[in-house]
């Protein structure tokens, strides 16, 4: 299985032959386990798969849905111009648990990546907890698709670490990489450092069968 892209796209599309091809049958998705690999070039985060018909301005809408740190549903609605269905479906009162800024900022997590990274270039503690299994209770409409994201500098670049229980490639992973690239850039450029590697692992990245042609 390739391992290193230059770009997301690139990724994308490889995966999306991959899946179809190579995928097991796992309820209502074909999916691969345990999949690992590297894009050089994280800033190059747009899709240009024709097929896939990458909605730039709905990913800019949920990267500044981020960076509010609501997880009000219609704080998207105000960015985007509408809630889309799929997330008034996993809200409970309007909140979900799946807006990761929300999440980066809960505890002030990133404030605290950030400073151990500027205070010990070597940290391996520089990591944000998003899904958390104590917190299953509260999962039972929106579970967060992302365990984890850590950043190491590396050849005085940062590095990102993105680790996921659970990757739709189609929507999933598409807007996810889009978002947290930028998550990426914004702790690098506050850092004054550049953007290195972006490796990206999902136990389970899948297509759904409505996808499969």
């Amino acid at each position: 299985m390739k391992t290193k892209f230059h770009c997301a796209n690139d990724a994308f599309n490889y995966f999306y032959i991959k899946i179809k091809s190579d995928g097991i049958n796992f309820g209502d998705t074909k999916a691969l386990f345990n999949v690992g690999f590297t894009m050089s070039n994280p800033l190059d985060n747009i899709i240009t798969n024709e097929e896939r018909n990458f909605n730039i301005d709905y990913a800019e809408a949920e990267w500044k849905w981020y960076l509010s740190g609501d997880n009000n549903i219609d704080k998207l609605g105000e960015l985007y111009g509408k809630v889309p269905a799929i997330w008034e479906r996993m809200s409970i009162d309007r909140h979900v648990n799946s807006n990761y800024g929300y999440q980066w900022e809960r505890n002030y997590q990133l404030d605290y990546v950030i400073a151990k990274l500027k205070h010990e270039k070597d940290t391996r503690h520089a990591a944000i907890s998003i899904y958390d299994g104590k917190e299953h209770a509260k999962y039972r409409k929106d579970t967060p698709c992302t365990y984890a994201v850590q950043f190491t500098i590396l050849n005085d670049k940062l590095n990102m670490a993105v680790l996921m229980r659970s990757n739709d490639l189609w929507f999933g992973f598409c807007i996810d990489q889009y978002c947290f690239s930028y998550l990426q850039k914004m702790v690098a450029d506050r850092l004054s450092i550049p953007v290195g590697n972006y490796y990206h692992y999902a136990h389970n990245l899948h297509l759904y069968n409505n996808k499969i042609e």
